[in-house]
């Protein structure tokens, strides 16, 4: 169970849940191209490919930064061939890049509608499009999005509409693509989170420093997407993970270490039920 030498293609690495699964493989060894648009310092987003790259390549990994908007078919169809130019193929794609906007339908704009769109529902489509070819060659290929499980009742559409379409976009690609590519042993899995994650959209979209307060590291996800990645694809396809659920059927049943402040409550996520 190791993901030494494999290549990892993620997108929206430089940052939050991106870099903390790039730099769990880069721990193992693995070479981890970072596909992400911010090459520059922003004054409210912590990181760029390339902070990220010293992180991972620091973890133990070699690192390969891209910059690459998903929303472009040239740039994704680049940012792969150079990734297997530098490591000689992908074994991992991670579909981690996201837009999120939770406002009702009145107050959502189309344009805001169409950036959800086109980096959740049409980037993970184009960007696991564009790594099949070379994870059919892998030896154990494995595509991870970071999605919910595909639960249909209202009120996770309701008081967001175009957000949740555009998740549960990321969500049907898996369901579909994991049985299209199921004798091919290409694995397609979801993983989501069952708190809220300190990460900058939480800070400065949601919840400020409150709700980071009342959420897990991203280091939760980093960890159950490697038990994921590391199964064998053609045993483990088609699944709806939840992190506390990953890592508690790998026997780590006390996850107060993930917590951001043990002492208070955890706030739930979108899109699954609290534990009791």
């Amino acid at each position: 169970m190791s993901l030494a030498g494999k290549t990892v293609f993620i997108t929206g690495g430089s940052r939050g849940i991106g870099l903390a699964i790039a730099c769990r493989a880069a721990r193992d060894g693995a070479n981890v191209a970072i596909a992400a648009k911010t090459a520059e310092p922003h004054p409210r987003l912590p990181g760029t490919i390339h902070t990220a790259a010293r992180e991972i390549e620091a973890a133990g990994g070699k690192a390969l930064p891209l910059v690459c908007d998903i929303r472009d078919e040239a740039q994704v169809e680049a940012a792969v061939a150079a990734t297997v130019e530098a490591f000689g193929g992908i074994d991992i794609c991670v579909n981690n890049a996201s837009a999120i906007s939770l406002t009702p339908t009145l107050k959502t704009d189309m344009k805001r509608f169409d950036l959800m769109h086109q980096i959740n529902l049409r980037g993970t489509f184009l960007v696991s499009k564009s790594c099949l070819p070379h994870l059919l060659e892998a030896d154990n290929p494995h595509v991870l999005n970071l999605a919910p499980p595909l639960n249909f009742e209202a009120k996770w559409f309701a008081p967001h509409v175009a957000y949740s379409m555009a998740k549960y976009g990321m969500s049907l690609c898996v369901l579909g693509m994991a049985e299209e590519y199921r004798a091919q042993g290409v694995a397609f899995n979801a993983l989501w989170p069952r708190t809220a994650i300190a990460t900058a959209a939480i800070r400065n979209v949601i919840g400020g420093d409150e709700l980071i307060r009342r959420s897990r590291k991203p280091e939760i996800i980093a960890d159950a997407a490697w038990f994921i990645l590391t199964r064998p694809a053609r045993e483990f396809t088609g699944n709806f993970c939840v992190d506390d659920e990953v890592l508690e059927a790998a026997g780590i049943t006390d996850l107060t270490g993930y917590a951001v402040d043990p002492d208070v409550e955890l706030a739930p996520d979108f899109f699954v039920e609290p534990r009791g």
